[in-house]
């Protein structure tokens, strides 16, 4: 303790053995030696207006403008404000801090016992297992932390600050010391030379493989707390936004990924998370990989089931019903990984990473069921198997039975082989959905209800995303109701939806007629789908003319075309904003 005595004890505090270590003024010196001397006599927590009225009395108020000394020593990290251990310095008033408490911080203390703050780093010694090297990397993560902390509060070149980084630039110094000696691979290393990540993208990277490990969910995932850990000051921080923009190094290469999360304020956030694959490689790296992954699209030419859709749109491209948007914006919010935790703390989700709902959407051709499944693919960045459930049926006994299995087990093997998720889609379900006849019936009603069972149990057991799409909602078989967690109805769009789909749909670089009324267009009862074919055709008889020049007169007889040429029901398909 020779370095605590020589502080309480030498007359001229400045020739104290740790006063250049202080990097601070005598009177602020003076401060944390009365503070000290306090703390050895049992008091930790000690009031400021005590300890300032101690050192300069109380004539004239002299504490109160002697508070700006404590508030440089609290910058220094000498000494810790306890009543304020929530807020940042620059949060509360000087009277404030007047009449709060302080104590000797850890690194005082240790500075008081060992005379430096020096960092003893054990003997270069190569990495047994990647356990040693993702130790020192969390470690290197935990100052990078502590350095953007600590630059909210004081200035560049603070002490504080400087500590930091010398003890973070002896910690990379070491850890490529330790790899220069290290002959087995390092699975992390490797990642990194393959995909020539630079510095700042492997520091996002151990900052997310730490969140992984801890088991945390939000701490280290949002996008600014990412760019904070490799961005000094403002400018920096927009200019390392590209590092996690789409387009950029670590998404495009898969190596992270993101969900969108939607905030209270309505907007959309993103918490990003490392690749399955990747992850699953460098936490088991002596585990032999179960296959390789193959693309989606490429294993959907060996089969004949399923038809393979990348979505172009997504949720906010269709025009839809408030409800019916909150209802699949709820069922996004599953990917929201603090609702995931939640669910999986109470028991009602597994360990599965995946989004889980099977839904029903039901109503009129044309209203934009398929589109929407197929945009809300696209909203959860997944890929869409289609199967068409009017193709089951099959003229010999059995096979149907057999055909439905067929959907289900192919999916799987798929999502298997490429080691995705894609959204199933089964359109026109009413095949399946409808309900079953009674015992005793004829051999193709028995053939039916059994294939029907068989679709029933798998339904029961699928895990993922599925949609099934039905014209005819009050035919369904109650055991099949029960069995979707979602059943959202479409209508024919209303006519703030038809002027709406009118305003998306028009090319805004064509010439219309003076007067030309949207409105007027809006009153006829049509679907999305069915302006579209009606702005096709229109198009095509304005394109031939000498002035091409869309005329309400050239849309109104698209649009009585249309109207009489359906058959039963409009059946045009799909609407979009």
């Amino acid at each position: 303790m020779e370095y605590l005595v020589d502080f309480l004890e030498n007359k001229d505090i400045k020739k104290s053995k740790i006063f250049s270590h202080l990097k601070c003024s005598e009177e602020e010196a003076m401060i944390l030696r009365v503070l000290i001397k306090r703390y050895v006599e049992g008091n930790v927590d000690v009031n400021v207006s005590e300890i300032l009225g101690e050192i300069f009395g109380h004539k004239d108020y002299a504490p109160l403008y002697k508070i700006q000394n404590l508030r440089n020593i609290i910058d220094l990290g000498w000494i810790i404000q306890s009543n304020f251990s929530q807020l940042k310095l620059n949060e509360f008033s000087n009277l404030e801090l007047y009449n709060g408490i302080i104590t000797p911080s850890p690194t005082f203390l240790k500075l008081l016992e060992d005379g430096n703050l020096d960092m003893i780093l054990p003997d270069i010694t190569p990495y047994s297992d990647h356990l040693e090297y993702i130790k020192d990397q969390f470690f290197r993560i935990e100052l990078y932390q502590k350095i953007g902390s600590t630059k909210q509060n004081i200035t560049q070149n603070a002490p504080g600050i400087n500590r930091l980084q010398t003890k973070l630039q002896l910690l990379e110094a070491r850890i490529n010391e330790r790899l220069k000696v290290t002959k087995n691979e390092v699975v992390i290393e490797s990642l990194f030379k393959e995909h020539s990540l630079e510095t700042k993208e492997q520091i996002i990277f151990l900052a997310l493989l730490k969140e992984e490990y801890s088991g945390e969910f939000e701490s280290l995932r949002e996008m600014n707390m990412l760019i904070g850990l490799v961005s000094f000051d403002e400018y920096e921080r927009i200019k390392n936004r590209a590092i996690l923009e789409e387009g950029s190094k670590l998404i495009e290469s898969g190596i992270i990924d993101y969900d969108e999360m939607f905030t209270a304020f309505g907007g959309v956030s993103r918490s990003f998370y490392i690749n399955e694959d990747i992850l699953q490689k460098i936490m088991h790296p002596d585990k032999e990989k179960n296959g390789k992954k193959i693309k989606l699209d490429m294993l959907i030419s060996e089969q004949d089931i399923f038809e393979f859709i990348e979505p172009k749109t997504n949720l906010d491209d269709v025009v839809m019903p408030q409800k019916i948007k909150d209802t699949l914006d709820n069922i996004l919010k599953q990917v929201d990984r603090t609702v995931l935790a939640r669910l999986k703390e109470w028991g009602i989700k597994d360990k599965r990473r995946g989004i889980d709902a099977k839904i029903i959407f039901y109503g009129p051709s044309g209203t934009g069921k398929t589109m929407t499944a197929l945009s809300l693919a696209k909203s959860l960045k997944k890929q869409v198997l289609n199967f068409d459930c009017s193709k089951i049926l099959s003229k010999y006994v059995g096979e149907s039975e057999k055909n439905v299995r067929r959907i289900f087990d192919t999916y799987k093997e798929l999502c298997a082989k490429s080691k995705t998720e894609p959204l199933l889609l089964l359109n026109e379900a009413d095949q399946f959905l409808s309900g079953r006849s009674s015992e005793g019936g004829a051999s193709a009603d028995k053939m039916h209800n059994q294939m029907q069972n068989i679709f029933l149990e798998q339904i029961e057991r699928f895990e993922g995303l599925l949609v099934a799409t039905t014209n005819m909602l009050e035919n369904i078989d109650p055991a099949f109701s029960r069995r979707f967690d979602y059943k959202i109805g479409f209508e024919k769009p209303n006519l703030k939806q038809r002027i709406k789909l009118w305003q998306q749909a028009l090319p805004e670089s064509a010439v219309y007629e003076e007067n030309f009324d949207i409105k007027t267009l809006a009153n006829y009862p049509l679907t999305g789908g069915q302006i579209q074919i009606v702005l096709k055709n229109t198009a095509l008889r304005v394109a031939v003319k000498k002035e091409p020049i869309f005329t309400m007169e050239d849309f109104t007889a698209n649009i009585e075309k249309e109207t009489k040429g359906a058959f039963g029901e409009n059946n045009a398909v799909g609407f979009l904003k």
